[in-house]
């Protein structure tokens, strides 16, 4: 940082011109047919990825045959949800969608601002705490385009915007590193899970099994979307339910409940997208009262809890490898009843089903405490990191 600071103390002794955005840039005013558009010439809101992770090639073509083109050099940004700070920079020609602004600067300004420059600019979390506090809609809330124009930018000269991006393109690289090595250690961790998890089911496959059907009672859940309510107090259980543990994110009163669940039902996910982590995840019910269960998920209740435990079933059906061979990884599963149903399930003693919950709780929490470790580092790198490049955006205004 030394660096930087001699240069704002030498190149700006008097402070830093500060402008709004739309007097040295602009929404792209140029047109691009979608014919001539590919998945990695097409930018739609879908293909940028959250929280600055740049774009992916495009699953789907657009849906208008004209589009905005972007140039190299532009910047684009996803107009819908700005908290999911959506931005890239782009490194070549195409087309986007009406759902993202492609920003270029003035060309009377081109050789005053360098874009990668503008680009920190406009992905720092100071400008998307601007465009969240000005976007309009509550449900599915877009950033204001003239609001946008007029969030003020710090212009220095342009010797100390290029110190600066290479400074940020080091942070940038060590966060990237940093990410996948905790990435890389979070998915190790994971698949040492699951031959640890296999080895101790090794213990049942001598056991007598039954089909699914012969041991649990099976219920669909209903649809509920249309009654959640902030001031709900029953929980939903839905896909996404699931797949953060039971951490809920909907809610309904108790009189609009549809589909109940109760103590010791076992909830699993019947519908996920190809290659989807959803699909036949499970959730063990622990309290009677708390939950409703939405559709698209079933509930499987033991008939007898003293030749099945139900936290066993609930290990066994979770992420059955039998149930995820219905992903054929192209089309959205729906996972039937009669697939469901027909699932073996080992039935050893009560003794040994016992040990395997004891073995597979313990190992769950194990990994989770791992995750939750490991999901910290990162978050607290991020922090880290973003408190420095705000540093170096961050000058005094020119008096």
């Amino acid at each position: 940082m030394s660096r930087i600071d001699d240069l704002i103390r030498d190149l700006c002794p008097n402070g830093v011109e500060y402008k709004p955005l739309g007097e040295v840039a602009k929404y792209s005013p140029r047109k691009v047919s979608a014919e001539d558009l590919n998945s990695t010439t097409f930018v739609g809101v879908d293909n940028l990825v959250s929280q600055k992770r740049g774009r992916i090639d495009a699953t789907h073509a657009p849906n208008t045959s004209t589009l905005t083109a972007y140039n190299p050099g532009n910047i684009l940004l996803g107009n819908i949800r700005p908290y999911l700070k959506k931005v890239w920079l782009a490194d070549r020609s195409g087309g986007c969608s009406g759902d993202v602004l492609a920003i270029e600067i003035n060309e009377q300004h081109s050789k005053l601002i360098e874009p990668q420059y503008l680009y920190y600019i406009l992905s720092s979390d100071s400008f998307f705490r601007f465009n969240q506090q000005n976007a309009r809609g509550a449900k599915m809330p877009r950033g204001d385009k003239s609001a946008i124009l007029r969030y003020h930018i710090p212009i220095p000269p342009l010797e100390l915007q290029c110190a600066i991006v290479g400074v940020m393109n080091q942070l940038t690289t060590l966060e990237n590193e940093l990410e996948s090595k905790l990435t890389s250690e979070m998915s190790l961790r994971s698949t040492q899970h699951k031959l640890l998890k296999n080895s101790i089911l090794r213990i049942t496959s001598t056991s007598p099994s039954l089909p699914l059907r012969e041991l649990a009672k099976f219920t669909n859940g209903k649809p509920h979307e249309r009654l959640t309510t902030p001031s709900g107090d029953i929980a939903l259980i839905t896909a996404k339910f699931i797949s953060r543990g039971g951490i809920p994110d909907r809610f309904i009163q108790s009189n609009d409940i549809k589909t109940p669940a109760f103590l010791n039902d076992i909830a699993l996910v019947m519908s996920d997208l190809p290659g989807g982590r959803a699909l036949a995840k499970t959730f063990h019910i622990k309290e009677d009262g708390k939950y409703a269960v939405n559709q698209r998920i079933c509930l499987l209740t033991p008939m007898d809890a003293d030749i099945l435990h139900p936290r066993f079933l609930y290990h066994i059906l979770e992420r059955n490898p039998k149930l995820l061979a219905y992903d054929n990884g192209v089309d959205q599963t729906h996972l039937k009843r009669s697939q469901i149903e027909a699932v073996q399930i080992p039935v050893p003693s009560m003794n040994e089903q016992i040990y395997v919950v004891n073995a597979l709780d313990k190992l769950d929490t194990s990994l989770a405490e791992l995750t939750s470790c490991l999901s910290s580092e990162i978050e607290a790198r991020r922090k880290q990191y973003e408190y420095y490049r705000d540093r170096l955006l961050t000058f005094p205004k020119k008096k």
